[in-house]
C-alpha cells in the first residue's frame, strides 16, 4: 500500500541510528516503513541527523565514512555513529555564499597511497575574493595531514554563487573537476578562465598533454569542456565509462549531459531556462556546434548529487541514474537506454533537499540531505 511520503520522512528522521557499514555479503535486516516506488519497494534507514549543510561523502576501506559540511567541517561516521569532533588540519575553507567545503573522494589507489581529495572554496590574495580549489591529504587519526594544494581556479572574485564542485577519477587515474560560472554567464564561453568548465588533471594536479586546449593561445590548459553553468553532480557510467553530469539552469533549463572532450555545452548562448526576473537569457535552445542536453528539466528541480546504480541489491534499478533534487525535494530516477532517457520517476517526494547520492561499497544507496541535515541509506525490501 502506498505510504504518505511526508509521514515516512518524519518517521525516518527519528529512527534510531543503525549499525555500522556492513560487509557486502551481509544483508541488512530492516523493519522500517515500506515505501513503494514503480520498480522497487524500499525503506529509509536513517544513520545520522543534525548535519549542517552536508555536501559530499566517501567510504574508507575500514568501514568509516567521511562526510563534508559546507561551512568547513569534515565529519567521520564510525561504528554506527557520527563522531562529534570534526577532522582537524584542513586547509583554510572560505565559507562564502554557496562556497565552502564541497566534495571529498578517495584516490582510486587509496590502499597504496592513502590520498584523500577535497574540493572547496579558497580565498585568494586580495581581500575577500577567491575561487574553487582542490587539495589532497592523508587522514591520520582525526587529523588531515600532508596537505598539498593541487589547483585553485582563476580568476578570483567576491561573488557568492556557482562554485561547482565535484571530483571524479576515471580508470586511467585522470581527475575531472567542475567549477560553475561564478555568477558571470559569459565566463562559461571564455576559454581564458576556469569558470563554467569541466577540468581534467593527472592525479597530482599536472595538466595532461592531450587536454583539448593545451596548445590553444590564451586558453586555460586544464579545460576539458565548457559552456556549463553550475555542475553539482558527476559520475562515470559503470558500463561505458563515459562521464555524465547534471547542472543547474537558471529558472528552468536544468540539464543532464554526457561530458566529452573539447565540446561546448551552450550556456548561456543556448538554454531552456530564463533569468530569475523573467527576462530571456537567449532566444536559442540549440545552436550549431553546441551539445544539446540528454534531458532538461523545466521547471527546475535544482539537481545536486548523481549516482549510477550497478549493485546487485537493486536489480530493478540496474544502470539507472539517481539524481538528488534541492528545489524539487525528491530523488529523480532516470532510466537510460543507448544514451537516451526513456523514463523518469520521482522518489521520496517532499522528503528534504537532496544534496548527494552515492552507492556504497556494500551495494546500498547512501544519501545526504539538508534542511534537515540527514544521512541515510536506501534498503530494498
Amino acid at each position: 500500500m502506498k505510504k504518505n511520503i511526508l509521514l515516512i520522512a518524519a518517521t525516518a528522521i527519528f529512527l534510531a541510528c543503525s549499525a555500522s557499514n556492513k560487509e557486502k555479503e551481509e544483508e541488512v535486516v530492516y523493519t522500517g516503513p515500506v515505501i513503494e516506488s514503480e520498480a522497487l519497494s524500499f525503506s529509509v534507514d536513517t544513520l545520522a541527523t543534525g548535519l549542517t549543510n552536508p555536501w559530499g561523502m566517501t567510504f574508507l576501506p575500514d568501514g568509516r565514512i567521511l562526510i563534508v559540511e559546507r561551512p568547513g567541517h569534515m565529519r567521520i561516521f564510525e561504528d554506527g555513529k557520527l563522531l562529534d569532533e570534526p577532522v582537524s588540519g584542513l586547509p583554510d575553507i572560505w565559507s562564502h555564499g554557496q562556497g565552502g567545503l564541497l566534495d571529498v573522494v578517495l584516490h582510486p589507489n587509496y590502499d597504496q597511497n592513502r590520498w584523500i581529495y577535497i574540493a572547496y572554496a579558497a580565498r585568494g590574495n586580495q581581500g575577500d575574493t577567491g575561487n574553487t580549489a582542490i587539495s589532497r591529504g592523508r587522514l591520520v587519526g582525526n587529523r588531515f595531514t600532508d596537505t598539498e594544494l593541487l589547483f585553485h581556479g582563476q580568476p578570483h572574485t567576491d561573488r557568492r554563487q556557482h562554485f561547482g564542485a565535484r571530483i571524479v577519477f576515471d580508470e586511467d587515474l585522470y581527475m575531472f573537476f567542475t567549477i560553475g560560472d561564478r555568477g558571470v554567464q559569459n565566463n562559461a564561453q571564455t576559454l581564458s578562465n576556469h569558470n563554467g568548465k569541466v577540468l581534467r588533471f593527472h592525479d597530482d594536479g599536472r595538466i595532461p598533454a592531450d587536454n583539448p586546449f593545451v596548445n590553444a593561445t590564451g586558453a586555460m590548459p586544464e579545460i576539458w569542456s565548457y559552456g556549463h553553468r553550475n555542475i553539482q553532480g558527476m559520475a562515470l557510467h559503470p558500463v561505458t565509462g563515459e562521464l555524465w553530469s547534471h547542472e543547474h539552469g537558471p529558472q528552468g533549463g536544468d540539464e543532464i549531459n554526457i561530458v566529452r572532450k573539447g565540446r561546448n555545452y551552450g550556456w548561456p548562448l543556448a538554454t531552456h531556462g530564463i533569468n530569475y526576473n523573467g527576462t530571456i537569457v537567449s532566444p536559442d535552445t540549440t545552436l550549431p556546434g553546441m551539445i544539446d542536453p540528454v534531458l532538461h528539466w523545466t521547471p527546475s528541480i535544482a539537481p545536486c548529487g548523481l549516482a549510477f546504480v550497478d549493485s546487485d541489491r537493486f536489480p530493478e534499478w540496474n544502470l539507472n541514474m539517481l539524481v538528488g533534487a534541492l528545489a524539487g525535494q525528491h530523488i529523480h530516477r532516470v532510466v537510460i537506454r543507448n544514451n537516451e532517457v526513456t523514463h523518469t520517476e520521482k522518489i521520496l517526494q517532499d522528503f528534504a533537499r537532496f544534496r548527494d547520492i552515492r552507492q556504497g561499497p556494500d551495494g546500498y544507496i547512501y544519501v545526504l540531505t539538508e534542511g534537515p541535515g540527514i544521512f541515510f541509506r536506501i534498503i530494498p525490501r
